[in-house]
């Protein structure tokens, strides 16, 4: 991709899921007289003359497609929510994400990794209900020991 600011280029990861909608896609276009090409943009405009979709002509389409189904969704809210997923999954690093967004600095990254209250109450209960299980689990001695021994040296345990 090309980077708004910089206009750098750089290759980002993608799912595999990702690319089969792409070439679903690139073949829906190629059939309907869409100019094919390595050279040309990737995405296009669904009316004739074809051209590249820039960001106003989606930015259009996002507000056609909000007046539609009474939502406000932008572009900018896609890239938020896949860094936010991004950056909430364990094995991504913050760092990985920070690369993917092109942020200078981490502290801009570390934004997405504010819970919500829901969130929040839920891995506290979850944490409460783990600790309460391990106290009501019975220690079992280590091989080796006989449980009446045990019971003689420390007494009856609760």
């Amino acid at each position: 991709m090309v980077r708004k600011g910089t206009l750098a280029y750089q290759q980002l990861p993608c799912s595999a899921d990702a690319f089969v909608w792409l070439r679903l896609y690139q073949e829906e276009n190629r059939r309907d007289g869409v100019p094919q090409g390595k050279a040309l943009p990737l995405w296009g405009t669904l009316r004739r003359p074809w051209r590249p979709l820039k960001y106003d002509a989606a930015r259009a389409m996002f507000n056609r497609a909000n007046g539609l189904l009474g939502s406000n969704w932008t572009l900018h809210d896609l890239r938020h929510t896949a860094a936010y997923r991004m950056a909430r999954d364990p094995k991504v690093s913050l760092t990985d994400v920070q690369w993917v967004l092109a942020h200078a600095h981490l502290s801009t990254t570390q934004i997405y990794l504010q819970a919500g209250d829901d969130e929040v109450i839920e891995t506290i209960r979850v944490h409460h209900a783990r600790r309460s299980a391990a106290a009501q689990r019975p220690i079992v001695p280590a091989p080796g020991y006989r449980p009446e021994s045990l019971r003689t040296l420390f007494g009856e345990s609760r």
